[in-house]
């Protein structure tokens, strides 16, 4: 990849001293830097984390028994951590998924989900694979607390079978689900649902019992929603909107590991179990790989809205580095809507640039544009609340992103721009840009337009809150924009 810089164009024009004072000074261009008391992070690794909120604590469940909670969405505690006896969750977990484990042919357990149902328990959703093959198993364990101990109640479904499968018909690796990956909803009818699967036949959809959490009789695998030929399509979350009236069905496309190209998507619905559709309009069912290729990621890479893949900010010649500011191979979500505040949570794991295969949980606000399409917040959330903003708060230099629309290894290094006072874009793209209402975008770029919203963010590359922007295009692409910033 090249490497970018700023150029003269930039350090130039953009920013000037700041003072010392609780408000910075604005800079010759209106950019305007704000003092602010540095968040408190404190950061976990649990994969593929799976969220649920009981009381005031946010509880993240994920892959090999690990778990973590947080009051703040900033601060994380550990919990749990690995397949062993003597994990809090499942004490005696060798035992007690006996079955499971031996089905899998796996040691390990994959991304789980926990829910709450009406009878005050906690049911967490497991499930085993043996990783290169679908041969799989998922189950319920119950808990009288979010913490456990959680008891197995049993195995729900199986796949990776030679004959006949759990939907009495033989069992095809290519059009049939892996049953991992589960996450367990209920919609705005308080009807119980279970979306779940991972590459292999794609992604499918059950309807539970609102009382035992198991699946309703005479289903089978369920409704499939996307997939099939092995796409490289995994971890399904659903998010109903009441604003939008919507079912937001998450989605990571790619591999997980730090060469996978990992990447976030949506697709929504008026209805629980689809059709689903993204942005431009297409059917997702439709989003499926190539007989007879594996992996065939240009087949199905067209599909969705992306909202986040491999991003790096550079920083600029007049900004101070306090770390790294990008993320590879962000994926396999959950999010959350919190009916009190408004606000839109989007959690997932996430690797760094030069960190190898570490990985962290991160957490960044949504909002939903005027195309009822979310957004998501180009920093980690900070406990910041979305405000109204003048035209002279939002103009001036910015690191901009494309995150596309491929499926790719590579990473994207953010180009230097500028919002002009006469409401044009100039540098890395040109076109136009307009402020509307409290904080709405838009943004015109080579003809296209991004429909999104302006947000006062901590940049925690810089140690610095600046203005941010956030857009997507009807084609399903997102950009970010996130202002320059300077200390003395």
């Amino acid at each position: 990849m090249r490497k970018r810089t700023l150029t003269v164009l930039l350090s130039l024009a953009l920013l000037t001293a700041c003072s010392s004072g609780p408000e910075a000074g604005k800079t010759n261009n209106n950019t305007k830097i704000v003092a602010a008391p540095a968040p408190v992070f404190q950061n976990v690794s649990v994969h593929d984390p799976s969220v649920i909120k009981v009381e005031d604590t946010y509880y993240v469940f994920g892959s090999h028994l690990a778990s973590a909670k947080s009051k703040d969405l900033q601060s994380w505690t550990p919990i749990s951590s690995g397949v062993a006896d003597g994990n809090v969750l499942i004490p005696n977990v060798k035992e007690e998924l006996s079955e499971t484990l031996a089905w899998a042919q796996s040691d390990t357990l994959w991304a789980p989900d926990v829910i709450e149902l009406a009878d005050g328990k906690f049911y967490m959703y497991y499930d085993a694979c043996r990783g290169d093959s679908p041969l799989s198993a998922m189950g319920i364990a119950v808990a009288d607390s979010v913490e456990g101990p959680y008891k197995n109640a049993g195995i729900i479904l199986k796949s990776g079978m030679t004959g006949v499968g759990d939907d009495g018909e033989i069992y095809d690796a290519t059009v049939k689900p892996n049953v991992v990956d589960p996450d367990v909803f209920f919609d705005k009818e308080s009807k119980l649902w279970m979306v779940y699967g991972s590459y292999s036949g794609g992604i499918f959809i059950l309807q539970l019992d609102t009382k035992t959490g198991f699946p309703l009789p005479d289903q089978g695998y369920g409704k499939k929603l996307l997939g099939a030929n092995h796409a490289r399509i995994e971890g399904p979350y659903m998010l109903y909107s009441p604003e939008t009236d919507y079912y937001y069905l998450f989605l990571s496309y790619g591999g997980l590991d730090a060469s996978g190209g990992y990447n976030i998507r949506v697709a929504r619905s008026k209805n629980p179990d689809g059709p689903f559709e993204d942005s431009a309009g297409q059917e997702m069912i439709n989003a499926q790989g190539t007989a007879g290729v594996l992996f065939d990621d240009p087949a199905y890479s067209p599909y969705g809205v992306k909202l986040m893949g491999n991003f790096e900010f550079q920083n600029t010649e007049v900004e101070t580095a306090v770390i790294g500011d990008g993320y590879i191979s962000p994926g396999h979500n959950s999010a959350y809507y919190d009916k009190d505040t408004g606000k839109y949570y989007l959690i997932f794991h996430t690797r760094f640039p030069n960190r190898g295969e570490e990985h962290e949980v991160r957490v960044h606000q949504m909002f939903m544009n005027s195309e009822a399409w979310p957004v998501v917040a180009p920093h980690r959330y900070s406990g910041e609340t979305i405000g109204q903003y003048k035209q002279k708060e939002v103009t001036g230099g910015y690191k901009y992103i494309n995150h596309n629309k491929d499926i790719t290894a590579d990473v994207v290094e953010s180009e230097p721009i500028e919002l002009t006072d006469e409401g044009k874009i100039s540098g890395a793209v040109t076109g136009t840009w307009k402020l509307s209402g409290e904080h709405t975008a838009e943004l015109t770029i080579d003809g296209t337009i991004y429909y999104g919203v302006f947000l006062l963010e901590w940049n925690e590359g810089t140690g610095s809150q600046v203005m941010t922007f956030t857009a997507t295009s009807m084609e399903g692409v997102s950009i970010w924009g996130s202002h320059v910033s300077v200390e003395k």
